[in-house]
């Protein structure tokens, strides 16, 4: 009989990871889903473990004390921030994942999930519909280790039999915390600066299409694909994933359907430069087929629920915003 799953996140106070902890707590309980970070937030409830994903020693004596069957690793260094200081982005998104790769194999873990992104992606990438096949171009340190990590999951996915499953992420939108230094974070942050300020500034100039993705339905995406079964996922690098896409100035536009007075302004950035070589849209045909992909949110639904959830940490009492 199979014991029952044991679930390890790295990087759980992440944007992603505070919410897939959540979700996983509820289905498997807090006792088979153990957090980790390099430091643990005072809000955090459940298992929580303090591991430094460099530290492959402390990983590894984590994975066999607590009997771990599964690795959720969400520990890395994002776009925008990676630019800052790309050797140490490289360091630790390259060989954190080769430590839970090894780790993986020697102790025969059941799953591994690991993130990709659109960064994998670059110049020469068309910016329409952007196939599953087209060859990575990244132009950033994140994206760089991004695309060599599809790669090495899939060496070890086909050498050593370890089931490793990957996503390319287009841009998360969640309310639950504040984005973590990656080039989609406006579309974050703005919701924050309606509900507080009334007007925000934008990093990127209107017109920029990026792709994106609601909290819920990127969770559902992971979760979905992490249960399907062995021979459904027919793709061993990272499946492409779409769900929306918008230029700030249609966000804005949609906020403003519900704050009538909500300004936006535009003073783009170096961001700018890395979100000029990211596709505009996404074709995910393939995860739709193997295994039943479906986004729920489309960009009216997404604002409308970023709105209100924010009122109620904002504006606790009921008096939401009204400019």
């Amino acid at each position: 009989m199979r014991s029952p799953e044991k679930i390890l996140i790295t990087g759980a106070n992440g944007q992603i990871g505070t919410v897939l902890t959540q979700t996983l707590q509820a289905r498997y309980g807090q006792d088979n889903v153990i957090a980790s970070d390099i430091r643990a937030e005072e809000t955090f409830s459940g298992q929580f473990e303090r591991i430094d994903v460099l530290d492959v020693k402390r990983l590894e004596k984590v994975v066999v004390d607590r009997q771990i069957t599964q690795i959720y690793h969400l520990a890395a260094i994002l776009s925008a921030k990676g630019e800052k200081d790309p050797q140490w982005a490289w360091n630790l998104n390259m060989n954190g994942l080769f430590n839970v790769l090894d780790v993986g194999f020697r102790q025969q873990l059941r799953k591994i999930f690991f993130p990709s992104s659109i960064a994998v992606f670059g110049n020469f990438t068309p910016k329409i519909n952007t196939s599953q096949s087209h060859f990575l171009d990244p132009n950033t340190v994140y994206g760089i280790s991004k695309a060599a990590g599809e790669y090495w999951c899939n060496y070890y996915r086909n050498n050593y039999d370890l089931d490793v499953r990957s996503l390319r992420f287009p841009g998360i939108i969640g309310y639950q915390t504040l984005a973590g230094g990656g080039t989609t974070d406006y579309a974050v942050d703005i919701f924050h600066a309606a509900i507080q300020h009334g007007t925000y500034e934008c990093f990127l100039k209107s017109d920029t299409r990026l792709p994106m993705m609601y909290m819920d339905d990127a969770i559902k995406c992971v979760y979905d694909m992490m249960d399907a079964p062995y021979e459904a996922i027919t793709f061993h690098g990272a499946y492409n994933i779409g769900a929306i896409n918008f230029t700030p100035s249609e966000i804005a536009a949609e906020i403003q359907k519900h704050l009538p007075n909500f300004t936006i302004t535009y003073e783009p950035d170096f961001r700018q430069q890395i979100a000029d070589t990211w596709p505009n849209s996404i074709d995910d045909s393939l995860a739709k087929k193997d295994w039943g992909w479906s986004p729920e949110y489309d960009l009216a639904k997404m604002t409308s629920e970023m709105l209100k959830q924010l009122n109620k940490k904002y504006n606790p009492k009921g008096n939401p915003r009204q400019s």
